[in-house]
């Protein structure tokens, strides 16, 4: 079975990075990243393409198809409302299926003012007004994201400078629970997920902490009646916070991916896998896990390093095996070296028969191209090549050793990090 060939754009945000996540993985799929300005994505993307051309210049079609020909792709997946807008509104000029909802409904979720006026007679509908009088009052740009702009204004001194209402939605203040609500609608228009997710905790308008929801009759209602007076194709999501009364109000809706839908993923429900499949014109199935999850998550670190090893000496004892348990990182480190087709030498002074602790372990011998046995008077630096090699062990007086007569990069256990490969 040939793979149907994706390509995520841009891909060096939050959201990109959950597409990657979801999508690496799956044995159908052929991922590729692509962005215009260079920010994560080549630190995560097997198939990674720098310098796309932005939207807004004149050839973008021209240059865009080129790389979607040369690439092979399928299906493009946008990441970001302008670009998804952009996408919706010239489907008919890219020579791939685009992952994304009607032109109409793009444009009218890109714009909070359009989305308010479609609504504007539900009873999820907060208060819109055209001038800034009884306070508090809540402003947002008509189109913005991560709430960039948005602010409470509680007097008339929180006013930002200069400002613009008509390119700001002025609301009433909501002052409960924020849920953001992921959801699904198949090739025939059939609202197939509807998935509540509260955010707990935001970090520059991100969601990273929260937990799955009751799907209560009121969200349900919400989610229905946005699908109908709406046309999606694939993954979108709305926001909603409760009122005064503790009644949900709608805040937006996207039909981009959301960063966090990395929840719903972990439900057991992979809306970017399922939309792919949506805009293909496959028909397709949902169900989530009965469990309930807590998410909570922080800033991740990867890195890329100038220097290219092909060997690699690994000490055993209080690196690979610490407190009598395989460490993780340690032996996934390991197999990624396998993969990568570098040698392995194994580089110890334990004290028992290797063999034995090995088979208790559970670790394969031929995991190593090589193992090294030495006394424990002797110095590993006595045993190393090295060319184009590297040496991780947990001893610093090792380490010291190592790099004062060969000058090559020398780790210790929490550097294993350093040299993982999140590209897949």
């Amino acid at each position: 079975m040939s793979k149907i060939r994706v390509l995520i754009f841009p891909a060096g945000e939050i959201n990109s990075v959950e597409l990657h996540d979801a999508l690496s993985t799956c044995v159908n799929i052929e991922l590729f990243g692509a962005s215009s300005v260079e920010r994560h994505g080549s630190y995560i993307f097997k198939n990674y393409i720098a310098n796309v051309p932005l939207i807004s210049e004149p050839d973008f079609f021209e240059k865009f198809n080129k790389i979607l020909d040369e690439n092979k792709i399928d299906v493009i997946f946008p990441t970001h409302d302008t670009v998804a807008e952009f996408f919706a509104q010239n489907p008919e000029k890219l020579n791939s299926v685009v992952v994304c909802s009607d032109k109409k409904t793009a444009e009218v979720c890109r714009d909070k003012k359009a989305t308010f006026e479609i609504f504007k007679n539900e009873d999820f509908c907060p208060k819109i007004y055209s001038t800034i009088e009884d306070l508090p009052v809540f402003i947002k740009p008509r189109k913005g994201q991560g709430s960039v702009g948005a602010k409470l204004i509680k007097a008339k001194t929180d006013l930002p400078a200069n400002l613009n209402t008509e390119e700001y939605i002025i609301s009433e203040y909501l002052p409960g629970d924020e849920y953001t609500v992921d959801c699904i609608t198949d090739k025939n228009g059939i609202l197939k997920a509807v998935l509540p997710r509260s955010r707990k905790r935001l970090l520059a308008g991100v969601c990273v902490a929260g937990q799955n929801e009751a799907l209560t009759p009121e969200i349900q209602k919400i989610a229905d009646k946005i699908n109908d007076k709406l046309k999606f194709r694939g993954l979108w999501f709305f926001q909603i916070k409760k009122d005064n009364n503790g009644k949900f109000k709608l805040l937006e809706i996207s039909v981009r991916c959301a960063g966090t839908m990395c929840l719903s993923r972990a439900m057991g429900v992979n809306l970017a896998l399922l939309s792919i499949y949506t805009a293909i014109g496959q028909e397709i199935e949902v169900f989530k896990n009965p469990y309930n999850l807590k998410m909570d998550r922080t800033l991740i670190s990867r890195y890329k390093m100038d220097y290219e090893y092909s060997k690699v000496y690994f000490d055993f004892d209080d690196t690979l095996i610490i407190d009598n348990k395989v460490h993780l990182p340690a032996i996934a480190f390991l197999y990624q070296c396998k993969n990568k087709n570098k040698k392995i030498v194994l580089l110890t002074k334990h004290e028992y028969d290797l063999d034995k602790t090995l088979s208790n372990f559970s670790i394969c011998k031929e995991l190593f191209d090589e193992i090294i046995i030495l006394q424990s008077h002797e110095e590993k630096s006595t045993r190393i090549k090295p060319d184009n090699a590297i040496f991780i062990d947990n001893s610093f007086k090792e380490r010291k050793k190592v790099h004062e007569i060969f000058k090559i990069p020398v780790f210790d256990v929490d550097g294993i990090e350093v040299l993982a490969d999140w590209k897949w």
